[in-house]
């Protein structure tokens, strides 16, 4: 138990370390978004573009796990009254190295988990995932037109608790988009 906590104590010095020896992230760029109309629902089609800077590689293949959550909403406007919010969800997806078996995970919360054999691998499930559906087929009327605002970002409130104070003074574990805004007609 002791040796096991000192490892883990190890690997946070060395994210924080390492991540403040580290250049700046570029952030995440949101290069595909869109909205699709199944049987079932609405599912988002996004597609994202970002790196992990030096000082993150290096905390994921020591054993540290990062998170990235994607958020959406859609409202429909109203002149009268605030916009009505029809659809308000997010997705979280964790991102690990499991140091035994040399494999990455990426784990949808709540959902599937897949191995890869390369970060890079394991990077390109997480900037282009599955189409995600966001609503059921009765929760946007058909015709109406809703504004969508979109996100993705490295999730700080996962992180260990050590790393979550360091999150606020350390700019590389601040990975996050613009919030991109397009508008979509349901069906």
């Amino acid at each position: 138990m002791t040796a096991r906590f000192f490892r883990l104590i190890v690997c946070q010095l060395l994210l924080v370390f390492a991540c403040a020896s580290a250049d700046a992230a570029e952030g995440i760029e949101i290069t595909r978004a869109g909205i699709e109309a199944s049987d079932d629902g609405y599912r988002l089609d996004a597609n994202y573009a970002f790196e992990l800077n030096p000082g993150l590689e290096q905390a994921v293949q020591h054993g540290v796990a990062l998170y990235f959550t994607t958020e959406i909403e859609l409202t429909r406007p109203r002149w009268w009254w605030y916009d009505d919010k029809a659809v308000s969800t997010r997705r979280t997806v964790r991102l690990h190295y499991d140091v035994l078996t040399r494999q990455y995970t990426t784990l949808v919360i709540g959902s599937i988990q897949q191995s890869w054999s390369t970060l890079d691998e394991a990077l390109l499930a997480i900037r282009r995932p599955s189409r995600w559906m966001i609503a059921r087929k009765g929760d946007l009327k058909p015709g109406e037109t809703y504004n969508v605002t979109l996100r993705m970002f490295m999730d700080r409130e996962y992180l260990q608790k050590p790393l979550q104070v360091d999150a606020f003074n350390n700019s590389d574990l601040r990975l996050a988009s613009h919030k991109k805004t397009f508008t979509y007609r349901a069906e």
